[in-house]
């Protein structure tokens, strides 16, 4: 691992950590790993088996043989569930809400944590998610803890969404981001935590290319 560097970003839905974790990775030519993307993979699993995503027994049934893999093509992450590439499916604003249930499910976590663990022993990377330096990287090289006022992260979801066609009400956008926020501090396992040694960056008031350059400050 000596030549190897993992660097971790958590923070709360619609932080601009994925954004950042994005670009970190371009500028220092390492692997991103969208760890979002393997919940909402599992998620959209679970509903087109037609179960509940708060459902732990059924969700335990398939967990462990889901044919789920993240690949990389032209330099971008792409997701597979079942042999095809849901990349865009999984972000449907319908598939947000039922990643946060399915992800609080330990037997979810456990198998995902497995997966992402796996990838990074191999690779220098940046990892983004809820947990990463609290839990799926305890002992990474860096940890940064992204968040934002909760307005903010809803505008920011608000944009996203509608560049990509969808109508959005901001109050009920806000609304299911403050529930996400509740059930990702709140879930039994491995739950959203700024990790004690995690540098926390507020990009209430920040550009992607500040933060950015804010957390290349403290990269050797």
């Amino acid at each position: 691992m000596k030549n190897k560097i993992r660097i971790a970003l958590d923070g709360p839905s619609g932080s601009g950590k994925s954004t950042v974790a994005k670009e970190l990775s371009k500028k220092l030519n390492i692997l991103y790993l969208d760890t979002g993307a393997m919940y909402r993979a599992v998620a959209l699993k679970t509903l087109n088996l037609g179960k509940d995503t708060f459902d732990e027994k059924a969700v335990s049934e398939f967990i462990d043989n889901i044919d789920l893999q993240i690949r990389y093509i032209s330099g971008s992450q792409h997701t597979f569930l079942d042999g095809d590439d849901v990349s865009e499916k999984i972000r449907e604003p319908r598939i947000s809400m039922q990643a946060s249930n399915v992800s609080s499910l330990k037997c979810v976590r456990l198998k995902m944590v497995d997966m992402q663990r796996k990838i990074a022993a191999d690779m220098s990377c940046v990892l983004d998610g809820r947990d990463i330096g609290s839990f799926v990287l305890p002992d990474a090289d860096y940890k940064f803890y992204i968040t934002a006022g909760v307005d903010v992260r809803a505008k920011r979801r608000m944009k996203e969404l509608e560049e990509k066609g969808y109508k959005v009400d901001f109050e009920k956008l806000k609304k299911e981001i403050e529930q996400r926020d509740y059930n990702d501090k709140n879930r039994d396992f491995a739950p959203l935590r700024c990790a004690d040694d995690a540098i926390i960056i507020d990009t209430s008031d920040m550009t992607v290319t500040e933060v950015l350059n804010k957390i290349l400050s403290y990269i050797k």
